[in-house]
């Protein structure tokens, strides 16, 4: 197995991708089949935790009123939920996270607003594995000493 990996994409900007050839040290190991399991875990949690609010919503609305959405909402919300658990779990298998840091986004799936505070981590995550490349790539071509 070679020391280094190459990331060839990393996607952190919501205009649009960010090209990156960059080198990670074993610390901060993330081929770029690690990078889309991510990516794709962070692009359903925001629409999963949205479609879960609104199923809230609708279940109060068909009790207080003749609004009856929840057959559709629920049927919406379960489809994202079940893509939120694929994702995850592929994203847990392929960044090798540890099991705390595995429940802590399966318990975020299943909290009304989780899906906006994982989506939150796992950009700030995806962000500082960029900066950590620049750096490394900064230090091997002898720009910055550190």
């Amino acid at each position: 197995m070679p020391q280094w990996r190459t990331l060839v994409r990393v996607f952190t900007r919501s205009n649009g991708p960010f090209q990156l050839a960059a080198h990670f040290s074993r610390r901060c190991l993330v081929d770029i089949k690690t990078a889309s399991a991510i990516r794709r875990l962070r692009l359903v949690s925001a629409p999963e935790a949205v479609s879960f609010i609104l199923l809230l919503v609708c279940s109060v609305l068909k009790r207080t009123t003749d609004f009856n959405a929840v057959p559709v909402m629920g049927m919406v919300h379960g489809v994202l939920f079940v893509l939120y658990v694929l994702f995850w779990l592929d994203a847990w298998n392929r960044a090798k996270w540890s099991l705390g840091r595995a429940a802590l986004f399966f318990v975020l799936s299943v909290l009304p607003t989780g899906g906006f505070f994982a989506e939150r981590k796992l950009k700030r995550e995806a962000e500082s594995a960029v900066d950590a490349a620049i750096a490394a790539r900064a230090r091997q071509e002898g720009i910055v000493n550190a």
